[in-house]
């Protein structure tokens, strides 16, 4: 079966080996998004929900990128830096998800690979008709 990527762009992804994106078949798994632009320049500041908000807004071009779109998705994991900071993260994940509501766990996360990072997002999309 073919295999699709959406490359990360992002200064760590050619030392980790890995894809923003990745599509077999009818399915599409999104890795672990934070709200870095290509230059690994953190979006949203120290916000939870502006970081939510941000890494969303990457993992539904990643998404797009490979034929699929938020209403494929079927379940997302969102990491919180603190997660009692969930309430903030879950306004921004309603406003994407909220008519499509995937399966959903919010966890809290010791860090990530910026200190900067508030908020990581992973999904998985199941597209109809395969590839």
């Amino acid at each position: 079966m073919e295999r699709q990527r959406v490359p990360a762009n992002r200064p760590w992804e050619a030392v980790v080996g890995y894809s923003r994106a990745v599509r077999v078949g009818s399915l599409v798994e999104v890795s672990g998004t934070a709200p870095a632009d290509e230059q690994g320049n953190i979006l949203g500041g120290e916000d939870y929900y502006a970081q939510t908000r941000a890494a969303l807004e990457i993992v539904v071009r990643a998404l797009r990128d490979l034929g699929a779109s938020p209403a494929d998705v079927v379940r997302t994991r969102v990491y919180l830096r603190d997660a009692a900071r969930w309430e903030e993260a879950g306004r921004a994940h309603g406003e994407v998800f909220g008519a499509v509501r995937p399966a959903t766990t919010f966890v809290g996360a010791a860090g990530f690979v910026d200190p900067r990072i508030l908020v990581e997002v992973e999904a998985t999309a199941v597209v109809d008709g395969g590839a």
